[in-house]
């Protein structure tokens, strides 16, 4: 079996029943022993973070990749990627028919009212674009470039994602504190590698002295 036949047999249908497990988690916990005591607050907040998280992971791709030196790493993150909208979309999904049993008009002024939610929407409203141009057929339509800084909204849904969940938790702060810092590395790392890939484009295009 080939490198490509096991990334496509073996490696994505591992990674993607891997990714369905925090969603079978919760199901099968609200079948069984339930979700305790305030199940709806408990469900919506689950999912965001497992949103949160892999929104995180698919940042971690590249990084990933290049520190490691496993190029086949690249092949799952749209798949991880798709994973985390779909997980944004449950979490969103929670709140409007769990929490607010689809009532428009007090979602609508949560949204105004609540900091939180209002930043939250936000991410939601800007992952959107993403997850529908990550097809191939998108890529080539708009073209690589633009493609690649469309994407890049990716960290600014992801700094909306701590600091969503840093306003809405108030008290009890570390754990968004420690989803900004991983999210803060990610982007340094990137900063720093697109600095350096910059500075050896100018010693290649810099004349070499006679």
């Amino acid at each position: 079996m080939t490198t490509d036949q096991r990334i496509r047999f073996l490696v994505k249908p591992a990674v993607f029943v891997l990714c369905l497990g925090p969603l079978a988690w919760i199901i099968g916990r609200a079948l069984t022993i339930g979700l305790g005591a305030n199940p709806i607050e408990y469900s919506n907040r689950y999912l965001g973070d497992w949103a949160l998280r892999f929104i995180l992971i698919a940042l971690a791709v590249t990084p990933g990749r290049e520190i490691l030196g496993w190029s086949w790493l690249a092949r799952l993150r749209r798949m991880l990627g798709l994973f985390a909208f779909a997980y944004v979309v449950l979490h969103v999904l929670s709140y409007v028919g769990l929490d607010q049993f689809f009532d428009w008009w007090a979602i609508g002024g949560e949204i105004l009212k609540r900091q939180y939610i209002t930043v939250g929407m936000i991410a939601v409203t800007l992952l959107i674009p993403l997850a529908i141009t990550s097809t191939n057929g998108m890529v080539r339509r708009m073209g690589g470039r633009a493609w690649q800084r469309l994407h890049r909204l990716a960290y600014v849904i992801g700094m909306l994602g701590c600091l969503h969940f840093y306003m809405m938790v108030k008290s009890d702060t570390r754990e968004p504190i420690i989803y900004a810092s991983i999210l803060a590395c990610l982007l340094g790392y990137r900063l720093i590698a697109a600095g350096r890939r910059r500075l050896a484009r100018n010693r290649r295009n810099t004349p070499q002295p006679a």
